[in-house]
């Protein structure tokens, strides 16, 4: 077990249960509890109508034994769901980390339905059958219908929150960050794409196009060093230093087909037109003046590029090139910040817009075999919503194996926005050693859904722990014996709570903003090898079931500290909030008044040009329409009646004639 892993859940037994009644007791009067005829239904009795009297009654829908257990020693009475909601799925609305399964809501069921009937909370929780719940906790938030709550009923979700919690909404949401915030999302968010537009599949197509030429220019740079211009093998790529592994120069040169300095030259231009639309050098250009490389001439370079990465050619007298791709390369980074994360093999990742749990999630590096995967979809184009995203081809990693961080944070407020985050968090690690070059899921997705159900690589360190998780604590104690004890608390830390205040800005307008709701949120990041965080996905819902001694702790301790925030501090603003920190706190927006009597209108009158008009049948006009004066009109009332017996004035008599529609040259047009 790992340091600091030693805390257990609060215990569900039947003698924590007495311990719990013991302790309930005490809250009733002396005159009460000194009866010893007193039964456990008088008990149950007097402690409902408490609860009753103060607004305690809560519902739980989902396995959450540890919530469940923390009311209860509140003094709050559960209302029991006696029947299975139906759920309705609605993938726009619904967050892509609704991570509890069916499993888990029958094992709810069924723990319900052998509850002992003679158990005090059994008693005060058919007491209460007809009592309206004050704090809802579900595992997801169709089974409750958000918009008939009485606003002194708390609830655990909000709704319209896809935006941030589904693939695509996090996808398209974050290209808007810089309208909200002085913040680049691509310098802690994978550049992503929707593949269900036409328009979305094209900018996919140019950024790997663009990749391809970068990753040569990059190729050019990493050999200029060797004494022959090769590739080095894959296992070279992937860290692995042992010569018996290694085939022989010899063999290898004889093998290599040799490409001409010309496909570099190529990717320079490519990669020079890039950064000339990054500076807007391209504005005076005419479209037709820009010459692009045409369909043949892109075939034919990624077609070469696969093969120079796959290590099966290399480019002859790439030394002469180095100068300029270094170059080129810097100029690269100075305009995309993920230059470093984009690597060599130009690998993206394609998931299904709105699941979770890493399913249909698979890892691709030929953009053919993408837009195949996407084009034999043949769902209906709302349905169909696949999303690309680039993978970090370098991260971060202990003992040579990936892993990724489960990060929370609570929003307990819209308006104004109101973002708590927790000071504690894990690290899950693949059963795999990391290697580029097998693309299997289990290698590059962390999950523990899918980890869970693989055996750890044999081939993989003993120092990294069997249930493959660990918590942040033992994390930066890892970083500490390595004398980088100061990354976590000046750049990983920061970095992942700026990640989640830009997420949360960008989504703020889209989310209903209903007042005594909150909901806990589980961000997923990786890191660099320069230990900067990238933002991957944000869960709703996330899991808290202890399938490991880290989640056990750590997922018991932050429904705690959740119930101290949402529930205590309602009571006592300075409470003890546990492990969370308040993160960000918005000033509230309020409208400016609006009287309609403050409305004023003025200006002139515009002129009636000077030329003939056709003689009117109907009746004359007396008067010069060209004699208007300046008009100032003050709100209800246009114009004001003319004094009695006064003949009216020529703007007074104009109005009137269009008001009858009888007058038929050009109108008067007032300001």
């Amino acid at each position: 077990m790992e340091p600091g892993e030693r805390k257990k859940l609060p215990s569900a037994s039947s003698e924590g249960d007495r311990r719990e009644e013991n302790k309930l007791k005490r809250g009733i009067s002396l005159d009460s509890t000194s009866s010893p005829k007193l039964d456990r239904y008088k008990i149950a009795k007097q402690l409902t109508e408490k609860a009753i009297k103060e607004k305690k009654i809560f519902s739980i829908y989902g396995h959450y034994p540890v919530i469940r257990a923390i009311l209860r020693r509140k003094g709050w009475v559960e209302k029991k769901f006696h029947f299975l909601p139906k759920v309705t799925l609605n993938v726009g609305d619904d967050s892509a980390g609704t991570t509890e399964n069916k499993r888990a809501e029958g094992k709810e069921n069924e723990n319900m339905a052998l509850e002992k009937t003679d158990d005090i909370h059994d008693v005060m929780s058919r007491l209460v059958k007809n009592e309206m719940p004050y704090f809802l906790w579900t595992i997801k938030r169709d089974v409750i219908d958000y918009h008939s709550l009485n606003g002194d009923q708390m609830l655990n979700h909000y709704w319209k929150t896809g935006s941030f919690t589904t693939k695509i909404g996090l996808c398209l949401n974050m290209r808007s960050l810089p309208w909200y915030a002085q913040a680049n999302p691509d310098s802690f968010f994978p550049r992503c794409y929707g593949l269900c537009t036409e328009s979305e599949k094209q900018e996919f197509l140019d950024d790997f196009r663009r990749t391809v030429a970068s990753s040569i220019l990059k190729w050019v740079v990493s050999h200029q060093t060797c004494d022959r211009s090769k590739p080095k093998s894959r296992r070279e790529e992937s860290g692995d230093s042992d010569p018996s592994n290694r085939k022989g120069p010899e063999n290898d040169e004889s093998k290599l087909r040799g490409l001409s300095g010309q496909l570099v030259d190529t990717a320079c231009r490519v990669c020079q037109a890039y950064l000339g639309q990054r500076e807007h050098e391209d504005i005076d250009i005419s479209e037709d003046a820009v010459q692009d490389l045409t369909e043949d001439e892109w075939k034919d370079l990624t077609q070469q590029y696969y093969a120079l990465v796959q290590g099966d050619a290399f480019i002859s007298n790439s030394r002469s090139h180095f100068s300029q791709c270094q170059a080129l390369l810097n100029r690269l980074t100075s305009v995309n910040p993920q230059i470093e994360i984009d690597g060599l093999r130009n690998i993206w990742i394609i998931k299904p817009a709105a699941k979770s749990r890493g399913r249909d999630i698979v890892c691709m590096s030929r953009v053919e075999e993408i837009l195949e995967l996407v084009a034999a979809d043949h769902l209906p184009t709302k349905d169909n919503k696949w999303v690309v995203q680039k993978y970090i081809e370098t991260p971060l990693l202990i003992y040579d194996t990936k892993f990724d961080i489960r990060q929370w944070f609570l929003v307990t407020d819209w308006n104004p926005l109101t973002i708590w985050f927790y000071k504690e968090s894990y690290l899950r690690f693949s059963t795999q050693r990391f290697s580029l070059d097998n693309l299997d899921s289990a290698i590059h997705l962390c999950n523990n859904s899918i980890q869970k159900h693989l055996q750890n690589d044999k081939e993989r360190s003993p120092q990294l722990p069997g249930h493959n998780m660990w918590t942040s604590t033992r994390f930066q104690e890892y970083l500490r014996r390595r004398g980088r004890s100061a990354v976590w608390g000046s750049v990983v830390y920061p970095a992942m709570k700026r990640a989640v205040v830009h997420a949360m800005r960008v989504a703020q307008a889209r989310v209903e903003p209903r007042k005594n709701s909150f909901e806990l949120y589980g961000a997923d990041f990786v890191l660099g090898r320069d230990f900067r965080p990238w933002l991957i996905e944000i869960n709703s819902s996330p899991t808290m079931h202890a399938s490991t001694p880290v989640t056990a702790q750590l997922c018991a301790q932050v429904q705690e500290d959740t119930i101290k925030v949402v529930v205590d501090r309602k009571a006592d603003r300075s409470c003890d909030t546990g492990n969370f920190e308040l993160l960000w706190r918005q000033p509230a927006v309020e409208l400016p008044p609006f009287h309609a009597s403050d409305l004023c209108v003025e200006g002139v009158s515009v002129r009636k040009a000077r030329k003939q008009m056709p003689p009117i049948s109907s009746f004359s006009c007396s008067s010069s329409l060209s004699d208007s004066q300046p008009l100032a009109v003050r709100c209800p009332s246009a114009t004001p009646d003319p004094a009695p017996g006064r003949p009216p004035t020529a703007p007074q008599q104009d109005l009137k004639l269009r008001n009858e529609k009888g007058c038929q040259g050009t109108p008067q047009l007032r300001a």
